[in-house]
């Protein structure tokens, strides 16, 4: 049985944008929404899923969340448009 390992970006009413990585997308999202964790998404309400990364190995994955967090925030911002231009909620429907 192979693993998914997910690289994603929330987003909150303000600009503020948290990016993550997990094995457990659904938890993880639910965590977020939920303020179970306290930290950066809580503290801004940061709950919206509006990218999302999915990976084969977990080494790829935090590469990549590492990457993406060393970017400037309109980098992140071109990168959230590319594929989201509406910056909606990826997991509305979830």
């Amino acid at each position: 049985m192979s693993r998914s390992f997910w690289v994603y970006i929330l987003a909150g009413e303000s600009a503020a944008t948290y990016v993550g990585v997990t094995n457990d997308i659904g938890r993880r999202l639910q965590e977020h929404k939920e303020k179970l964790v306290p930290g950066f998404s809580a503290k801004y309400n940061v709950t919206r899923l509006v990218y999302l990364e999915v990976f084969g190995d977990p080494r790829d994955a935090i590469a990549r969340e590492k990457e993406i967090k060393g970017w400037r925030r309109s980098k992140k911002v071109a990168l959230i448009e590319e594929k989201n231009p509406s910056w909606k909620d990826l997991s509305a429907d979830w």
